[in-house]
């Protein structure tokens, strides 16, 4: 299952009432990564913090009453984390669908919570083997992820298992590749979007500076590459667009393009279509409450439940006053929540 493509957003979200329902909640249970990404700063945070099944507890009255559906568990990396078999009956006791979001280095280690404990999984993979462990800077790590996903699957058959791919410039010719991949790995489906180089999240204690994000993003004629390998994607991959197994159709895999053509020709960027501040929530391992992974939090559950932070004076103030389509952080947003149910 890819969350930030699910079904399209209605207009009530628009209001800026108090939230009744928050459908999806998504938890960095571990602070720390065991990849070193080249385009993450996660894996130099010095500190090991994670979530604990025990603080949870507060909000469970919360969670129910708020009807939340389905939690993500992220970091970081959540495999990290010593209290996840916990974590996972704690939501599975509140009848929770639990997605992992993995760099799926664990996965073999720990194959029996993961199995027991989850009900989909999606892995982090960058390429085909060689371009994967270069950009995770983890020698071994495609294969790692290769016997995890057998052990899982060993235990649990029948558990989706998906990928997403981050398209940057270490990558950017090898989409084809990277699809290939994913077969490869037995894996359910694959998802593409574009490296974020603008904002502040993911550990960024301030934006990168223009160097840092050269580092990351295309020039020209890498640009140039990347839209014909969308192209070449789009005609040789036909029957996975249609069957799903790419998530993205034809549009949204070009679009992918014009968010590094916006950036290389300074055109204004258009905002994706999204709901996210009012569907969803993100919790840090702080407490710290964000209405999506790249705006600022909005309140803190260290002595708030969730439905007070979600609903504080700073979260009231912060959805009355956006507009996502002329919103500077929305506007170069990669990726969307479109949640309607």
């Amino acid at each position: 299952m890819d969350l930030y493509s699910i079904q399209p957003a209605t207009s009530a979200h628009l209001e800026g009432s108090p939230l009744t329902r928050l459908p999806i909640l998504l938890l960095n249970v571990h602070s720390q990564c065991n990849c070193r990404c080249v385009m993450c700063d996660i894996w130099q945070r010095k500190d090991g913090s994670e979530s604990r099944a025990a603080d949870l507890e507060s909000h469970r009255e919360s969670i129910r009453r708020l009807g939340v559906k389905h939690v993500v568990l992220s970091g970081g990396e959540p495999l990290l984390n010593r209290d996840l078999d916990a974590i996972c009956r704690f939501f599975r006791g509140l009848g929770v669908r639990i997605t992992l979001l993995t760099t799926g280095l664990l996965l073999n280690k720990k194959a029996d919570i993961v199995a027991a404990g989850f009900d989909d999984i999606i892995i982090s993979i960058d390429g085909p083997p060689e371009v994967h462990d270069r950009i995770r800077r983890v020698s071994g790590a495609f294969q790692a992820i290769q016997k995890g996903v057998l052990e899982v699957r060993a235990r649990r058959p029948g558990i989706p298992i998906s990928c997403r791919t981050t398209v940057q410039k270490l990558n950017h010719t090898h989409l084809r590749a990277t699809v290939s991949a994913a077969r490869s790995l037995g894996l359910d489906s694959i998802s593409f979007l574009a490296a974020d180089v603008s904002s502040a999240a993911f550990n960024r204690e301030q934006p990168w500076t223009q160097q840092r994000q050269d580092e990351i993003s295309l020039n020209r004629c890498e640009l140039i590459e990347l839209e014909d390998e969308i192209e070449l994607l789009i005609q040789t991959h036909r029957e996975d667009i249609d069957q799903g197994f790419i998530a993205e159709g034809n549009a949204k895999l070009r679009r992918i393009g014009m968010r590094f053509r916006e950036r290389i020709e300074g055109t204004p960027a258009q905002a994706p279509i999204c709901n996210a501040p009012w569907v969803s929530a993100v919790i840090e391992v702080d407490g710290s409450v964000r209405p999506c992974f790249f705006h600022p939090p909005i309140g803190s559950v260290r002595h708030l439940t969730l439905e007070q932070a979600i609903n504080s004076e700073m979260a009231l103030s912060f959805r009355s006053r956006l507009k996502i389509a002329s919103d500077p952080v929305c506007q170069r947003c990669v990726c969307s929540l479109n949640y309607s149910g």
